[in-house]
């Protein structure tokens, strides 16, 4: 099962989805489209999930392509499947059809980019250390270095944790106004003392407007208060269990019947 944004389906050369959990083989805590290939699940359940995934993005399944995410500011430009190992990096770009790039999340923001004027589409894994460095920017810069201008870039935020979930202490707080006081627009007060709450995907849109991009979508969709659709990190974490699933939000050129 996967949940289509709008904005992106307008387009007719274009295929993504924001996949949820439902829908796959996996069990336990990993129930059930588990996409997550450094999860400790059974290899070949995550293969077929993937699998499905695949096929409803009319794609080969050695075609749906995650990087090796380590919450860095780095994009890498994708030409076709790997050849080896997965880059480490967290964002990608192309202008290559019959690829889909795909991003695996657990709470992080995966935002899905397209300037559908020259078919150049993209993908980040936007976290807190990503969203804060530099990743977004990175990969609007690897489209525009395939033809794209970043005032057509239309990008989606998919499910995401949410403010209302994400309490901080106040050394994350630091960090980010050590960058820049403004920064404290995204902090309100927790109930804990010295704690606040994090807007995640608000910071993401204001980076994103900020770096001009021409359209930014929210599906506002939080990973953390809806467990029968999303896996989430914090949530797995707060029970004490050993690991959990991860989602898949994927984008696709469709190639052109000549």
């Amino acid at each position: 099962m996967f949940i289509e944004a709008p904005e992106l389906a307008s387009y007719p050369d274009l295929k993504h989805g924001f996949f949820t959990r439902i829908g796959g083989v996996s069990e336990g805590i990993y129930a059930s489209l588990n996409g997550g290939l450094g999860s400790s699940d059974d290899p070949a359940h995550v293969r077929e999930n993937r699998r499905r995934m695949a096929a409803d993005l009319d794609i080969e399944p050695g075609a749906l392509l995650s990087v090796h995410q380590v919450h860095s500011a780095d994009a890498v430009i994708v030409s076709g499947p790997w050849e080896g190992e997965r880059p480490k990096a967290d964002g990608m770009a192309t202008s290559a059809t019959g690829v889909a790039l795909a991003i695996t999340t657990a709470d992080c923001g995966p935002v899905l980019f397209a300037d559908p004027h020259v078919n150049v589409i993209g993908a980040a894994h936007a976290g807190w250390r990503g969203a804060l460095t530099g990743v977004l920017e990175a990969t609007i810069v690897a489209m525009e270095s395939l033809g794209a201008r970043r005032d057509k870039i239309v990008a989606v935020l998919g499910p995401t944790i949410s403010q209302a979930a994400y309490e901080v202490g106040p050394d994350f707080v630091s960090r980010f106004l050590d960058v820049d006081e403004a920064h404290a627009a995204y902090f309100i007060a927790s109930e804990r003392k010295d704690h606040a709450m994090f807007d995640l995907p608000g910071f993401i849109g204001m980076r994103l407007a900020t770096a001009g991009i021409g359209e930014f979508a929210n599906l506002g969709l939080c990973t953390y208060a809806d467990e029968e659709q999303f896996f989430s990190y914090r949530r797995t974490t707060h029970r004490g269990e050993p690991d959990y699933g991860r989602l898949i939000s994927a984008i696709t050129l469709i190639p052109q019947v000549l």
